[in-house]
């Protein structure tokens, strides 16, 4: 990280020590593991936001017409699937 602050964390016991232990097997500190957990998050959080919007942009009557429209070619030889 280029540039960092701090934040007092307030965290139940039972969830501080699961962190301690999980952050230990990993190799890390606690903080890396708690930093990128809320990375990882945020990720998700904005996945979901564009998949969302993109849903909203959707025309579900043209990709019907597109699915039922005539294929081209046959599959070549192979391609088949399996």
């Amino acid at each position: 990280m280029s540039e960092t602050t701090t934040y007092p964390l307030r965290l139940p016991r039972s969830i501080k020590a699961a962190v301690e232990k999980m952050a230990r097997s990993e190799g890390t500190s606690m903080n890396q593991f708690v930093a990128t957990a809320v990375a990882e998050k945020l990720a998700v959080m904005s996945t979901a936001a564009y998949f969302s919007e993109r849903r909203s942009r959707a025309d579900l009557a043209a990709f019907k017409r597109i699915l039922k429209r005539k294929g081209g070619a046959v599959p070549r030889k192979g391609d088949e699937g399996q």
